[in-house]
């Protein structure tokens, strides 16, 4: 059975960040909400004098049911950076300064186990199956659920780079603190 795929989610940011405490960042928030965090692909370019360029890709999944797996794609692309010595009370700390663009995308796997492929009858009976029994609680649990973890990620993301409030809108959405 095919994706049920989100629209992406985009992130630009341009100064000086921790990239390794982004790294953790996301990798919490994935231990927090049982996700499994994988490191796909990671790009360095020789450096030029304005800086050196970057392009990680990382996926986070997470088996819902025996039946529905959730994947978020995060794909960082970096230009220009460089390491700076940042003096923060008293100490000094090791930060990157560069342009930073996090481009997320979700997608909701029906039938991630294969249980309705092989065969042209079992691929009939399992889209009947998504089509009839559960398209509700495909749309409106599921996918609600997915689309709301994204943001809530963004969220993470933005507050950890400094660029929102420390509040965050959909707080409380999915009744969890």
């Amino acid at each position: 059975m095919k994706p049920i795929a989100m629209k992406p989610i985009m992130l630009r940011f341009a100064g000086v960040f921790d990239l390794d405490g982004l790294y953790v960042a996301v990798t919490d928030w994935g231990k927090n909400y049982g996700f499994l965090w994988h490191e796909v692909d990671y790009k360095h370019k020789v450096p030029i004098p304005a800086g050196a360029e970057q392009e990680i890709k990382w996926e986070l999944s997470k088996k819902v049911t025996s039946f529905i797996q959730y994947k978020i794609g995060v794909h960082l692309h970096i230009w220009d950076l460089k390491e700076v010595m940042v003096e923060e009370n008293g100490k000094k700390k090791r930060l990157s300064s560069a342009r930073i663009q996090v481009t997320m995308d979700g997608s909701l796997i029906p039938d991630w186990q294969d249980i309705f492929g092989g065969s042209k009858f079992a691929e009939r009976l399992g889209s009947w199956y998504t089509g009839i029994f559960i398209k509700k609680d495909l749309e409106s649990t599921y996918w609600d659920q997915l689309y709301y973890r994204m943001w809530n990620l963004h969220a993470v993301m933005k507050k950890y780079l400094e660029m929102q409030n420390q509040k965050y809108a959909y707080k409380g959405y999915l009744k969890e603190d």
